[in-house]
């Protein structure tokens, strides 16, 4: 499983719409082939701050699958706007001890 991270800037005063705007976007993820489950966060001490957490079950079910199809042009065209400045996403794995 991997572990797609992404620290999110709202832009001040749409954080509402973009709450709103997330959660009929999410429909979009969750359909997506190797997708597992999302998660997204708000932070309490910056306003406009949110964590998005997506679980996919392969590394390319993002970077390939999502990324380059035409489902991911419409979760830009209804959630990238928001952003400021973009996000940077990571990708992590869980530690084997």
């Amino acid at each position: 499983m991997i572990l797609e991270a992404a620290m999110l800037q709202v832009k001040s005063g749409k954080e509402k719409e973009y709450e709103e705007a997330f959660g009929n976007a999410s429909k979009i993820i969750s359909s997506m082939k190797g997708y597992i489950s999302h998660e997204l966060q708000r932070c309490n001490e910056v306003k406009g701050k949110y964590l998005l957490l997506v679980r996919w079950e392969t590394l390319e079910d993002h970077t390939v699958g999502f990324r380059q199809s035409n489902e991911y042009q419409e979760w830009k065209k209804q959630l990238h706007h928001f952003y400021d400045p973009f996000p940077i996403v990571e990708h992590f794995e869980k530690v084997k001890l």
